[in-house]
């Protein structure tokens, strides 16, 4: 066996698929890799193999605490990995019924959301910035766009303003960057929650912070600040992602670039296939072994970190064609995880997602790259494969809906 593939190769290779056809050859599907020098990891990339791990939390812990590595100090207490793999006293750390009471609160808070009053708010959001850049022709859909436009829904939902919005940005990017300054972006994500709970603690509003705060499950603003920090980071992160991935095969590949000019595929069947070839989450954290076992032909030691290969996963050819056409419209995929961590969010992410390229391409008339796509590169995390920019030139912009000018 060569030396295990570092986790941030694969994230930041032009080539992923390539990548995993690699790993397969010569492990199989579950493989060795290196998550920071010298701490390593299973990298479960087989379909069938990531259902037994998300499905079975009686050997699969989602519990942090069990992993080995941090146990034994391996993995330094202000390691860069901390933000995304460190055990928090969250929904995400749990297992069995704590997992289920912490579960409950989130699920309540996307059933509480008002998808037309929201669809109009991201439209509002969407117009606001395209407003911003519109008179210059040219425009980062990433930085200008694709990041602010989640961050500032979501935040929204919690009673944010666009200040904190934006500054709130700034941490998740350092956080999931999994890098130097991760730790502290972290802390300043947090800061900013917790401020906005205590002032919904002393003042409620018609918002998720102060559902949670009402909450009967959530017995501690511990427990609450925890649950917003979930529903925010992994709202904000994944959305993103699938915003300006999906941005980037409109303007890119032929199949759907030509939907601009009348063509036959739109942007829900972009939508899909990003979440098959480009899931939000490339790779999810963590599964730790709860005692010595077998996994695809690999053996398993008790505090062993497993990471959720997603899109190694979708890519799995006992399952996955490799033939686009031929799955239009099929969803059974894994991008939104499986089991009891799976996302709750997925219908309030795809309205979102939607709405925001949906918006671009109808105010952005003759949007195009303006590099090459080749040129088109993730910014750096083990995660995700965000595009780092998405550098677009335009002719004028059509005025809004209802805008008489």
């Amino acid at each position: 066996m060569t030396d295990p593939t570092p986790l941030s190769a694969i994230t930041s290779s032009p080539d992923p698929h390539g990548v995993y056809r690699r790993l397969r050859e010569e492990w199989g599907e579950v493989a060795r890799v290196e998550l920071e020098p010298g701490v390593h990891a299973w990298l479960v990339m087989g379909y069938r193999e990531l259902l037994t791990i998300t499905r079975n939390e009686h050997l699969y812990s989602r519990d942090a605490r069990n992993w080995r590595d941090f146990q034994d100090g391996t993995v330094a207490p202000d390691s860069g990995l901390g933000p995304m793999m460190f055990w928090r006293a969250n929904v995400i750390g749990a297992d069995g019924p704590e997992h289920r009471r912490l579960r409950r609160p989130l699920d309540d808070g996307v059933t509480s959301i008002h998808q037309r009053r929201m669809r109009r708010s991201v439209e509002a959001i969407c117009e606001e910035l395209i407003s911003s850049f519109a008179g210059r022709g040219s425009a980062d859909l990433v930085a200008e766009y694709a990041q602010a436009v989640p961050l500032l829904a979501v935040a929204a939902l919690f009673g944010l303003d666009a200040a904190e919005g934006h500054e709130l940005l700034r941490a998740l990017a350092a956080l999931f960057g999994s890098a130097d300054d991760s730790q502290a972006g972290n802390r300043r994500f947090e800061e900013i929650l917790a401020d906005v709970m205590h002032a919904r603690r002393a003042e409620p509003a018609a918002d998720l912070t102060s559902g949670f705060i009402a909450h009967p499950d959530l017995h501690t603003d511990d427990e609450v600040l925890q649950s917003m920090v979930v529903m925010v980071s992994a709202g904000q992160e994944t959305t993103t992602s699938w915003i300006a991935q999906t941005l980037r095969l409109m303007l890119t590949d032929p199949r759907f670039s030509g939907r601009l000019r009348g063509g036959r595929l739109g942007v829900d069947d972009a939508l899909d296939e990003v979440l098959w070839r480009d899931p939000p989450m490339t790779h999810m954290p963590a599964r730790y072994a709860l005692r010595d076992t077998e996994l695809g032909g690999r053996q398993v030691r008790r505090g062993d970190a497993l990471i959720l290969g997603l899109a190694a996963a979708n890519d799995d050819p006992r399952v996955h064609t490799g033939d686009p056409a031929a799955e239009l419209g099929n969803r059974a995929h894994l991008a939104w995880s499986a089991g009891p961590h799976a996302c709750p969010a997925r219908v309030p992410a795809r309205l979102i997602a939607r709405t925001a390229v949906d918006t671009a391409l109808q105010r952005l008339p003759g949007v195009r790259l303006a590099v090459g796509a080749d040129e088109v590169v993730p910014r750096p995390s083990p995660w995700t494969r965000c595009p780092a920019s998405l550098p677009v030139h335009f002719t004028t912009p059509l005025p809004p809906p209802g805008d008489s000018r």
